[in-house]
Formats: structure tokens, sequence, C-alpha cells
């Protein structure tokens, strides 16, 4: 071989090498730096064994403590096919079940069970195919946890092997396990050293009387956001009244714990805690939202009506004590809830007929231009002036300004409303609270529509109760300024936040927002509204033996698709007890009654189903009496009142 050819040769050669030294040189640089992460991610997942650790949605419950929604810590047992069909991954299972048969087991401290566990495992690694080892793993799987899990054998081998045949890598095979029996699991998993089974914590929240008050505690419901290590997760999070509202008290922060079981070197297990919410406490008297419950569902079916609702409030702080709205539906299952979702409370807009009268002689009375014995002219039942007609439902000639209440005349209520003036009359809407939210903690709250057009026809309509919107917790404030000497107070619906160990975060105090009318004049009113439901009046079935109420009714034809539906009516009645010194006020409205054993009037309606409210109200907060009881007026009372 010629010199010059051995030559080329050796330089082909040592080409080649450095070629292939290089291409390799470079892989490792990939490896040792560009890879580096996937490639100790994919190390540590063998035994990398993160766990989510919810925090807890804080609690809700009622003035007294009594527990509303609260949350219950669940687990979902995962399955890691990555993992599960590993054999490196899923031997050293095997590897235990072996040592831990032998006779010397028991006594070895843990570090000589740690080698003969790799001493085995390495046994095994070289003497048996990788599927076998990945066989007898599931089949060591399936026969610990399927009696654990109340499932057969074939059952449970059946959740893993036929997501995986479809190519699924990660699946849950137990969902929503209690807390008690998702710790059982864990220790016994960890006990026989299974692997490619994951934990994935959630918290579910519950409802404890799911039909009670659904409108104001409301619900929770999914949402993604970021979890503690940046990934997204799936939590709850409020969609609807205080769950909603109180979101930033409520909401918890999720923790996490990274307990590895052979760390990776250099590296140690983690906790980051998680922190729960903080719990609210409500203004609701649960005793006093099942008394409206029960007998506004009663009412409803008496007069057959499908829907209505019941505010109660404290009127010397604004606080709200029971909100029943109907339809409704269940909390925990939302069963009824495309029917029953919207508040009718606070979105239930509705023109409010009689029960508007009390806002001009409020206004005329404070202005000092008519006292409560004032005589108007109602013009026997009709009232004509140019285009503008009046009607009356009865026939009325001279009646005090009081007496215009009591008998609820259309033409005395615009004549009173008129000596105050157009400006001034809905200046008095305005502060009573008509045509602006109330700004209670609840969402969707409608604001109604009451506003000067400057027409003497819609004035005129006004003054008694149409061409304007309002909604039941409008009303229910606007009189409690009559019940409490003439304050506009803010609904509230929450009284404080309170931490878990009891400790009170923050106060809501009441809010008096303005002064309306005098307190003289306030007391005024509430003798004239006595009146209604005394013989005579409009309300006499409103009336609770052995107190005074104070009230007004209302009945108003409603509005369908913009249009009058005469024959069908929205009818109310809002009342106060005790009429001296009200301890509350009850507003009750009643939408569409088709009833024909009784006329479909507010007095006739509502009324009555105010009158058990009250009576059962003023037993549960041990009210006493402040008119003679007479034998009769009991067992009348007895008799009206629907027992739990």
């Amino acid at each position: 071989m010629s010199s010059r050819a051995f030559q080329l040769r050796c330089l082909l050669l040592c080409s080649v090498l450095v070629t292939g030294l290089s291409l390799l040189s470079v892989r490792l640089i990939q490896i040792q730096i560009w890879d580096r992460k996937k490639y100790a991610e994919r190390a540590r997942a063998a035994y990398d064994r993160s766990e989510i650790l919810p925090g807890f949605r804080g609690k809700i419950v009622d003035r007294h403590d009594e527990v509303l929604a609260k949350s219950i810590a669940l687990s979902t047992v995962m399955v890691d096919a990555k993992l599960l069909e590993d054999p490196v991954v899923v031997v050293r299972a095997l590897a235990y079940r072996e040592a831990s048969t032998e006779d010397d087991w028991a006594g070895l401290d843990e570090a000589a069970r740690e080698r003969k566990l790799k001493a085995y495992r390495s046994m095994i690694l070289e003497e048996e195919d990788p599927e076998i080892i990945v066989a007898r793993h599931l089949d060591q799987v399936v026969r610990t946890l399927a009696r654990p899990l109340g499932l057969r054998t074939v059952d449970l081998r059946e959740r893993i092997e036929e997501p995986m045949s479809r190519g699924r890598l990660y699946f849950a095979i137990a969902k929503d396990l209690p807390e008690d029996d998702a710790d059982r699991l864990r220790r016994l998993i960890a006990e026989n050293h299974l692997k490619g089974l994951r934990f994935e914590n959630s918290i579910r929240r519950w409802y404890t009387s799911p039909e009670l008050a659904t409108h104001v505690i409301g619900y929770t419901g999914e949402a993604e956001v970021e979890g503690p290590k940046g990934k997204p997760v799936f939590r709850q999070v409020g969609k609807f009244g205080v769950e909603a509202a109180m979101e930033e008290y409520l909401r918890g922060q999720d923790g996490v714990w990274d307990h590895l079981k052979l760390p990776m070197p250099g590296e140690e297990g983690s906790m980051v805690p998680p922190v729960h919410g903080l719990n609210v406490r409500l203004t609701l008297d649960m005793g006093i939202q099942a008394i409206v419950e029960e007998e506004l569902d009663a009412g409803l079916k008496e007069f057959i009506s499908g829907r209505g609702c019941v505010v109660v409030l404290d009127p010397d702080n604004g606080e709200l004590l029971a909100m029943v709205n109907r339809p409704h539906f269940n909390l925990n299952f939302k069963k009824g809830l495309e029917q029953g979702a919207m508040n009718y409370a606070l979105q239930g807009i509705y023109e409010p007929g009689s029960t508007f009268k009390v806002i001009g002689v409020a206004g005329a009375l404070n202005e000092g231009l008519v006292s409560p014995l004032t005589l108007i002219d109602c013009e026997w039942g009709h009232y004509v002036e140019g285009s503008l007609r009046i009607p009356d439902h009865h026939p009325y000639g001279m009646l005090s300004v009081s007496d215009v209440l009591k008998k609820s005349s259309n033409i005395g209520a615009f004549k009173v409303a008129r000596q105050l003036g157009t400006g001034r009359f809905f200046r008095y809407a305005e502060d009573f609270g008509f045509g602006e939210e109330t700004g209670i903690l609840l969402s969707g709250e409608s604001a109604g529509i009451v506003r000067n057009t400057n027409n003497l026809v819609d004035f005129s309509r006004a003054s008694y109760g149409y061409a304007l919107n309002v909604t039941p917790l409008q009303v229910a404030a606007g009189y409690s300024v009559i019940a409490n000497g003439g304050e506009w107070i803010r609904p509230r619906v929450v009284r404080s936040i309170v931490a878990s160990d009891g400790t009170v975060i923050e106060r809501f105090k009441p809010e008096v927002e303005r002064r309306v009318i005098k307190e003289s004049v306030a007391e005024q009113l509430r003798e004239a509204l006595t009146t209604v439901t005394e013989e005579g009046g409009t309300a006499t079935r409103a009336a609770v033996p052995g107190f005074k109420v104070a009230g007004k009714t209302g009945t108003a034809i409603r509005i369908v698709d913009g249009h009058y539906q005469h024959g069908h009516y929205t009818v109310s009645f809002a009342g106060m007890m005790p009429a001296q010194d009200p301890r509350f006020v009850c507003l009750v409205v009643v939408d569409d009654p088709l009833t024909e054993e009784v006329s479909r009037f507010g007095g006739t309606v509502a009324a009555p189903i105010f009158s058990k409210i009250a009576g059962r109200i003023a037993t549960h907060l041990n009210l006493t009496p402040t008119e003679p009881l007479e034998e009769d007026d009991e067992e009348s009372s007895l008799a009206g009142t629907h027992e739990p």
C-alpha cells in the first residue's frame, strides 16, 4: 500500500472519529444544558407525589351562628398511566411484596429494609420481562384497592385498562371520596409502595338547609384559576347571592405539598400551607326565615299563585331578617334553578299600587301642607279635569287625610300629592329610596323606574302607585322609614366577617343615609296606617290578635309585554308591628293570584299571609302583646297558624 493511500485512510478514520465525538458532545451538551429541565422532571415524576392542599371556603352562618353553607373536603384517585407502565418505577412494589414476606423483615431497621428492597428491585429487573413486571404490579394494585373502593376486582381492572386502551394518560378511578376514606387509601398505597396513583384534593360546597334562603345565600360554581405551581386548576367561586357578593372574604388560597418518597439528590420535600377563607355572619334569623317560607308557600297554594316574595327588615338598623322568593331552587343539586333563579325581591320590578300612596301623604304632612285631620273632597269616586280622569274603587265624599289611607282613595291620594307639587313629590319618592338601588350586598339588584315626566296624567298615576316600577326590597326599606321615626337606612344582609377561631375581623354597621321625614310625621303616619287594619279599613285581615298593626294594601293590574292584563293583579301588603314601636317591617307580594274564593286584592290575599307571618314572628321574638287578647282571638290565632 502506498504511503499516499495510507494517509488518506488515516485522515478518513480521524474525520469519522472527530465527527462522531463532536455529535456526541453536542448531544451531551443538549442533555446537560438545554434539556436538563425536561429530563429532571421526567426523573422526578417517579418520586414526586405532589398534592394540592385546598384552602377551605369560609362558612356562611346566620345571626345566631347556625351554619348555612360549609365546605367538605373530597379526594379523587387518579391514575398516571406513564408511571403505571414504567417497569423501573413500579418494580419497587413487587420488591416490597417479596422482601416483606421474609422471616427477618419485622426485625430490620429502616436502613436494612431499604438495602433489601434495592437488592430485590435489581434482581427482579434483571430476571423478569418488563411487561411481566408491569402486569404483576397492576394485579397488586387491583387486589389491594378494590375492596376499599367498594368495587369488584374485575370492575376496578376495567376502570384502569379501558381508558389506557384508548390512549388516556391521566384519569380518575374513584371520585369525591370523603376525607377519612381518602386518608385510609393513602396509607394503604404508601404501605404497599404502589405507584402510578395520585390524589387530587377538592372541596364541595354543602348547604345544610338547601331550600331555605336560597336567593340570599346563593351558590358556587367552578372557575379556572392559577394554581400554586402556576398551572391552571378548577376551584369553587361564588356565582350568586352572598356567595358571590362576599367572594373576597369567603375564598381560601390553595397550598401544595411536595412529599418526595425518594428525594432526588439535593432536593427535599416542601409544603406551602393553604389559607382558609373567612366566615360570613349574616343578619338573617333562620327561625324567622323558616316561618316566612312556610307561610308564603301556604298562601300561594291557597290563593293559587306561582310567584311571590316576602321581605322582613329590622327598621331600626336595616338588617334583613328574612327574604323569601318563589319560585326557588335547591342549592345543593340546583334543582329548579332554571325557573327559580330570579331574586324577585331584588329584581322583580312591579307597579306597587296603593302602597305608594304614603309618599304623597308623608311629603304633605312633612311640609306642613296638611294634617291627618285635613278633609279632602274625593269627588264620590270619579274625578275629571280635562283629559285627566281618576277612578276610585269605591265612591267617597269628604275624607280626612288619615282616612284617605284607610280607605285607599285614588282621588284623595292624588289631591294630597298635588298640594305637595310634582317636583317635591318625586324628591320625596327619591328620598324614600325609589328609583335607585338600595345597595344591599346581593348581586343583580334592580333600581326600578321612577321619573318625573312633568305630565299631569303621569303624575296622577304615580300618586297612587302606577306609571312607575319598584322592587319589593325598596318598598320594605321605604316603610322602614315610617317605622323607625323618619330615617332611610340602607338594608344590610351581612353582620360581620369572622375568623375560624371566632375573632371578628370586620363589623358592618348600620348606614343611616338621610332623614326623610320628621319623627312626629312618622308617628302620625303609623297612627293613620293602623286604621287600615282596623274595622272599616282595607286590610282588616292583616290584624294580629294582641297587637296593633300598621300597614297599607296594594293592588295593581299586571303588565304583560307592555300591556295591562285586565283581570290579573299583583297584590301586596306592607306592614309593621307593633304599630307604636315596630320591631319589624314585613312586605308580602303575591303575583297573579287566580283564586275565585275571594276577591283578588292586597287586603284579601297578601294581608292574611302577613297576619300569619307576623303572629308567628311575634312569638319567635317573644314580643309582649300591646293589646288585650280575648279568648276568641287566641283560638282564632292558633287556628290560623301553620305549625312546622
